[in-house]
């Protein structure tokens, strides 16, 4: 998404609030232009909020997270598990929780004002190694086991890996790009370090750096929609819940 849905929402419901305060106290009008914007302010405030504070929706643009995550899947993030932030500002008024390992999370990266996806693999103080396509945390092995699913291509695996307890599905390449292949990294504090579950094909932390706390958006936890062509049918056949 590059264009700031957030800020014109707000813009907007600024401007219909406006127009009602003035139509309520000053102008007192029954009909007309101001009315009908001074009406839109409540249905605009609704969706602020819960857009905001509760739950917004995205689509998947990119192969980055294949397997859990495909082109054209629709997804909900939760806007307060990591704590409330107001719109636009991003600055966050009441704390609620911090991400965790292996979270799937929503954020803006240190380069650009653009929103990512990615699965989250380090946390403040962690080291990361990259050997040869398997994830080292703080000096240990992380444990992936091969699965007898059909990759994208035949030079890939499909694998389970577990960075806390419960296992998610990594796409990775048999023989690792530079990407995987040799790569070491200490997050710093107040920093969380993102990796795509496609290891072989994401612009992550890898290249462009650990993403600062206050750039976090929100937590990826259900898929409610698939659609990829403009032209097909929607189809929800993938619902369910992200691990």
């Amino acid at each position: 998404m590059n264009f700031n849905f957030e800020l014109i929402l707000t813009s907007i419901f600024i401007f219909s609030f406006l127009c009602w305060l003035a139509n309520r106290f000053i102008f007192e009008h029954k009909d007309g232009p101001i009315e009908f914007i001074a009406s839109l302010a409540s249905v605009l405030g609704i969706v602020l909020i819960l857009r905001s504070f509760i739950f917004e929706p995205f689509q998947i643009p990119s192969k980055s997270m294949v397997p859990t995550l495909k082109v054209g899947d629709f997804i909900l993030v939760n806007k307060w598990t990591y704590g409330l932030r107001l719109p636009v500002l991003r600055y966050k008024f009441f704390e609620i929780g911090n991400p965790d390992r292996g979270d799937v999370v929503v954020f803006f990266p240190p380069h650009e004002d653009r929103y990512f996806i990615k699965r989250l693999v380090g946390l403040p103080g962690d080291e990361i190694r990259l050997i040869s396509g398997v994830l080292y945390v703080n000096g240990d092995k992380v444990k992936q086991l091969a699965l007898d699913i059909e990759a994208e291509d035949s030079r890939s695996v499909v694998m389970n890996e577990f960075l806390n307890d419960s296992a998610h599905t990594i796409h990775k390449r048999l023989v690792p790009t530079q990407l995987s292949l040799n790569y070491t990294s200490v997050v710093p504090e107040g920093h969380y370090f993102m990796m795509g579950d496609n290891r072989d094909n994401s612009s992550d932390s890898r290249v462009w750096g650990p993403v600062p706390a206050q750039r976090i958006v929100g937590k990826a936890f259900a898929r409610w929609m698939f659609w990829d062509e403009f032209l097909s049918m929607p189809n929800f056949s993938r619902t369910g819940w992200i691990q």
